[in-house]
């Protein structure tokens, strides 16, 4: 087996890139330039939180929680759905679908983007994080 180089994958459109979000979690992305497609390792904060609400107009996403566990929120058709999703277990959103995280604390999730994306084809929804910022997760059980 030979080591690819950094200057290599860069020359095919890969990337790393590392960040500390608002919230406190951790995110550590692999990006593919040339057709939009990620991976994501998303290490928690330890108090837990919402991610912010977006959708994507031609990317799918698809979650797998590796350990803890996470709420997802999702506007469909009009209506709202949560659910909770335990170690394991995974959800994959379509495009265009309004969709919101809340990972417990220390969670760890992975996140893969796929299919062909727009230049930036990340989406806020104000209306989501409306319906969704706010709750903690004692509201969400309770719902």
């Amino acid at each position: 087996m030979l080591r690819i180089s950094e200057e290599e994958a860069h020359s095919l459109g890969i990337e790393t890139k590392y960040d500390l979000m608002d919230n406190g979690e951790r995110r550590f992305r692999l990006n593919c330039s040339t057709d939009g497609s990620s991976y994501c390792r998303t290490v928690a904060s330890e108090n837990g939180a919402w991610q912010n609400s977006h959708y994507h107009k031609s990317v799918s996403e698809f979650y797998v929680v590796q350990s803890g566990w996470i709420v997802y929120a999702e506007k469909n058709e009009g209506k709202l759905k949560l659910r909770l999703l335990r170690e394991g277990e995974c959800v994959t959103f379509l495009p265009i679908v309004p969709h919101n995280i809340y990972l417990s604390a220390n969670s760890v999730i992975h996140t893969i983007k796929y299919g062909k994306a727009l230049e930036n084809d990340w989406f806020s929804s104000p209306e989501l994080d409306r319906l969704t910022k706010h709750l903690l997760p004692n509201d969400i059980f309770s719902l």
